[in-house]
């Protein structure tokens, strides 16, 4: 998130602006995020293998309906996190693909090559080792799980590490997680699908090309992109191609132009500035000063003109996604009873597959498919990185935790798969966190060497790291 200048001081905090801001620092950090959604995890654990877990899981049952004339949605509280919830999670993944793709690290094939080839064989190889594990079992729908890489978490790791994830690591992780997050949303499109509902697809889709005519016609409000946002929700919802895949197509609508560039923006800046000052001497009530507020509400016009909706509804988002909605998820779906099933989902293909894919998989893929695009001079590596950085980087990978959970619920149906799963998912992404912290401590920030740059760009450069 964009961080304030402070150019000049800020006015006195008021009284509970101070009471807040311990938290708001805590908010600002790299790692608060991934800390938030360890304690959810660990909330529901506890919840789960307490002697409240009956009322634990009876919770999630809730049903909860909403009406409009003879029309009702009615779902359990579970679902409307997994499937209401989590679309807005997704709407902000589908705001950071696009950013990446437009102006990020995904902007050119340049840039893009080596997290692109480490996120297709951090896909490919859990995926086959997990496969191979459950072929023609109860669980091989449950190939897609060690695919994803939970972003939040990885990077908060990176975070904990200081200077020995130098900023090109950081920056190709949050591309190679983008990357991660392109292929799971078109697993889960294409292969986590029930029986579709055509009429209520193409309506949907309808929809979503409405949309973007709206954002080629100039409309930038808000309001637009919700209302017709939802209604592509609800169409996804009933057509059987999961609602979150909604999420990301209304992403991909929204306005990522600027009205007006930085020249226009500096101009009009001074000229509606000079026009406050002009308006009524200093220390004048601004509540009875006209033309002072006439401007300060032309300046507010300026800035949202230079401003992409793209950006700022984003940012707006993030922190509602990072301490609202996935600390929500985790608590819903990481609640397992580990009470005498712990040792036995260890001998379970599901969970050993999950565990040799996130564990095993995702690092191997990772290193192996980056050597191999450096190798065939497709990327280089990233600035001020070798290769023992990137493959202790690579076991962050590992941590598959909120796609992971997230998947699973779409491939079993069974209680049972499920917990194999999950259990496997909390080991190997501890194992992955682990191994990736202790590589990567073991690395002291004098043993990165600089990589020269080539054509005045460098292999993974740029200034803007996906959060």
């Amino acid at each position: 998130m964009t961080q304030p200048l402070n150019i000049v001081p800020p006015p006195p905090p008021s009284p509970i602006e101070r009471l807040l801001s311990p938290f708001g620092r805590f908010a600002r950090t790299e790692s608060a995020g991934g800390l938030v959604l360890i304690a959810s995890t660990v909330a529901a654990l506890v919840a789960a293998n307490s002697p409240w877990a009956g009322a634990y899981h009876h919770l999630w049952e809730t049903p909860l309906s909403f009406r409009l004339g003879g029309h009702a949605l009615e779902y359990s509280l579970h679902h409307w996190i997994n499937d209401g919830l989590m679309a807005v999670f997704f709407f902000v993944v589908g705001l950071e693909i696009k950013r990446e793709v437009l102006v990020g690290e995904l902007a050119s094939m340049r840039r893009a090559a080596l997290p692109i080839a480490g996120a297709l064989g951090g896909m490919l190889v859990p995926a086959l080792l997990f496969a191979a594990l459950n072929f023609g079992g109860a669980g091989a729908a449950g190939w897609g799980i060690p695919m994803a890489t939970d972003i939040a978490f990885a990077m908060g790791v990176l975070a904990l590490l200081g200077n020995r994830a130098p900023a090109p690591l950081k920056i190709f992780l949050a591309a190679l997680a983008i990357a991660d997050d392109i292929g799971a949303v078109l697993v889960i499109a294409v292969f986590y699908t029930a029986a579709i509902n055509l009429h209520a697809l193409w309506l949907g889709l309808g929809l979503i090309v409405a949309l973007a005519a709206f954002n080629r016609l100039g409309a930038r409000r808000p309001y637009i992109y919700v209302v017709l946002g939802l209604a592509v929700w609800v169409c996804f919802l009933k057509s059987g191609v999961h609602a979150t895949v909604a999420g990301v197509l209304v992403a991909m609508t929204i306005p990522a132009r600027t009205r007006i560039d930085t020249g226009e923006f500096s101009e009009r800046g001074r000229r509606i500035l000079d026009a406050f000052d002009a308006a009524g001497p200093d220390g004048e009530n601004l509540l009875t000063n006209r033309g002072q507020q006439a401007a300060i509400v032309e300046l507010e016009n300026t800035a949202e003109a230079a401003q992409a909706p793209l950006q700022w509804i984003e940012h707006s988002l993030q922190p509602w996604v990072s301490f609202a909605v996935i600390p929500l998820f985790a608590f819903a779906n990481a609640g397992v009873e580990l009470k005498g099933e712990l040792a036995q989902a260890f001998t379970s293909p599901v969970t050993l597959g999950v565990l040799l894919g996130l564990l095993i998989g995702k690092p191997l893929g990772i290193t192996l498919f980056a050597w191999l695009a450096v190798r065939l001079r497709m990327a280089a590596l990233p600035s001020g990185c070798n290769w023992r950085a990137l493959h202790g980087v690579s076991w962050l990978g590992g941590i598959g935790f909120t796609m992971s959970l997230f998947i699973t619920g779409l491939a079993f149906g069974s209680e049972a798969l499920v917990t194999d799963a999950k259990v496997g998912i909390f080991a190997a992404s501890l194992g992955a966190a682990a191994m990736g912290a202790l590589l990567l401590r073991k690395q002291a920030p004098s043993d990165v060497p600089e990589v020269p740059e080539e054509d005045g760009e460098v292999a993974l450069g740029g200034s803007v790291a996906a959060g």
